[in-house]
Order: structure tokens, then C-alpha cells, then sequence
């Protein structure tokens, strides 16, 4: 029996160490991105960053390099490159003041517009018998919350608002 604890306890700390090296390694990735400064090459930030998650073309004909955390991260750095090749200026987009400014607008824009804005969404799904799309990003906050972009089936925005995550939403099946 006190070997079959041992084993127990050394199985125990195998999962530890390897939850804590793997916390330890995605700690030093996040804080590796700090946002980089106006003036810096763009070959500099794509060394530094990577391979941006999406490109989106400029009005003045520079370019806006999206750096999304995927689907469950809850930040996404947009990084503006003049035509210099030079970074104009880099900011978090998803964010409650950016929020209410692309809401108030959002009716009529193209999934394109929105992308530009906010880059790729944590999920994209379909709803209603009518067709359609609701967008979702995370963000950060303290609360269970996402922002969404409704989209109807010719691919117009509708509407846009907040919504509970529903993976922080327990269960509600216990009897």
C-alpha cells in the first residue's frame, strides 16, 4: 500500500512540474509582446512578434499587421506600418471604449470593416433560421462577458453588444 502512495504522490508531482514549466512558458510569451514603439522597422517587429494573425491594407497605403491571441487570449495588437516601412502606432483593439465607438456605428459594415477594426473573432457562428453570422472576441475584463457582431445573411453588420461567455458559464443540468 505505501508503494502505491508513493507512486500516487511522484504521479502528482509529474503533473505539477509540467503545469507550472508550461505556466512558466506561456507567462514568458505574454510578456514578450510589448507593444513597439513609432519609429520601429517593420522587419523589427516581425522578427520580435512573428507572423501576424492578419494584414489589412492602410487608406494611405501602409498596412495594419493583427496580432489576435487566438480564441481563448484576450487581447489583439494592431500594429500600423506607414509606407516607410516605419510603425506609426500600435494599440490593443479590443477594449470597452473601442467597443462602444464601433457599436455605434456598426450597422451596415462589412465583415472586412469589422475585421479591420477588431481583427478575427474567438468564434464565428451561425445563427437563426434566416442565416447569418454573431461574431465573438474575449477581452479584458473581470466579468463573464464578450463582445459580438451580429451579421445578417448578406453579410452586413446589425448589431453589436455584449453577451455572457459561455465557458464561464457552469452547467445548469445538476438535478
Amino acid at each position: 500500500m505505501r508503494a502505491g502512495i508513493t507512486r500516487a504522490h511522484r504521479a502528482r508531482a509529474a503533473v505539477v512540474a509540467v503545469a507550472a514549466a508550461a505556466l512558466a512558458l506561456l507567462a514568458g510569451g505574454c510578456a514578450m509582446l510589448t507593444p513597439p514603439q513609432p519609429g520601429t522597422e517593420r522587419a523589427a517587429v516581425l522578427q520580435q512578434w512573428g507572423a501576424p494573425t492578419g494584414r489589412y491594407a492602410l487608406p494611405d497605403g501602409g498596412e495594419r499587421l493583427e496580432y489576435a491571441s487566438g480564441p481563448w487570449g484576450r487581447t489583439t495588437w494592431m500594429v500600423d506600418i506607414g509606407r516607410d516601412g516605419r510603425v506609426r502606432g500600435a494599440h490593443q483593439a479590443l477594449g470597452e471604449a473601442q467597443f462602444a465607438d464601433l457599436a455605434a456605428r456598426v450597422a451596415g459594415m462589412t465583415p472586412q470593416q469589422v475585421l479591420f477594426e477588431l481583427g478575427r473573432p474567438a468564434q464565428v457562428r451561425a445563427v437563426g433560421w434566416q442565416g447569418g453570422e454573431l461574431w465573438s472576441w474575449r477581452y479584458p475584463t473581470n466579468d463573464c462577458l464578450w463582445f459580438q457582431v451580429g451579421f445578417d445573411r448578406e453579410r452586413h453588420a446589425t448589431s453589436a453588444g455584449y453577451g455572457i461567455d459561455w465557458s464561464c458559464d457552469p452547467p445548469n443540468d445538476r438535478q
